[in-house]
């Protein structure tokens, strides 16, 4: 058989998945608004703490990861329920599942989009806010690791939160009451890699758990979204 067309296929899918991630930042950079106030949102929530704890330098240590790990799956909610609902209201979702292409390649294109502006973002402010916690240089750099590997996880379940609820009155809620609890973990073992740190153990278990459900997230969420958008256009 002559590979050159599944070679072509290969490249349109990728060709797509850009399209589809080009096209979602354009669309945000008109709404600027939206995308500032889930970075805005992460940076009081975590500069704020330190006001109200005050400056004992131990108590700021032990707490920093969980304020991190916590003002960042808070401020990934912010963002989840504006993933489909503009292109539902446009009609330009129901085009999308009517499109020959696969609907869970457009599907992933939506959630790296939204991990561009919701998750790298507070990845990459997370170091400079850990200073006001007095972290060492070590603990930040596993900070942003985690974050590099549980941030996408928050993007992806929270896109199958989001495909269910389209549509519905008072989804933003609905969303949130289907996702927090299966963040769960991924807060759990990204905090878990950064106290690991301060205490002197062992944070490959953290790091790999993390990696293992990023994986595992890849590789089944952009399909079952795209089911779940299937049905909530019915």
């Amino acid at each position: 058989m002559n590979p050159k067309p599944d070679n072509k296929n290969r490249l349109s899918l990728f060709g797509l998945l850009g399209l589809v991630i080009s096209r979602d930042l354009m669309l945000a950079m008109r709404r600027r608004a939206d995308v500032l106030t889930t970075l805005i949102f992460f940076v009081m929530v975590v500069s704020l703490f330190p006001l109200g704890v005050g400056p004992e330098v131990d108590m700021l240590r032990k707490m920093a990861p969980g304020v991190v790990w916590v003002a960042a799956l808070l401020s990934s909610m912010l963002s989840l329920n504006r993933m489909f609902s503009a292109d539902y209201i446009d009609g330009t979702l129901e085009q999308m599942l009517l499109a020959p292409q696969s609907m869970s390649v457009l599907v992933l294109g939506k959630i790296l989009a939204h991990w561009m502006l919701s998750g790298l973002p507070l990845m990459l402010m997370a170091p400079v806010l850990g200073l006001q916690f007095d972290m060492s240089g070590q603990a930040l750099w596993v900070l942003v690791v985690s974050l590099l590997l549980g941030t996408p996880i928050l993007s992806m379940v929270g896109a199958v939160g989001a495909a269910l609820t389209l549509g519905l009155r008072g989804g933003g809620v609905l969303v949130s009451l289907l996702v927090l609890p299966l963040c769960i973990p991924v807060l759990i073992f990204g905090t878990g890699a950064v106290e690991a740190v301060t205490s002197g153990m062992e944070i490959a278990s953290h790091l790999s758990l993390l990696g293992a459900l990023l994986v595992l997230a890849f590789a089944f969420t952009p399909w079952v979204t795209a089911m779940a958008l299937r049905i909530s256009m019915e």
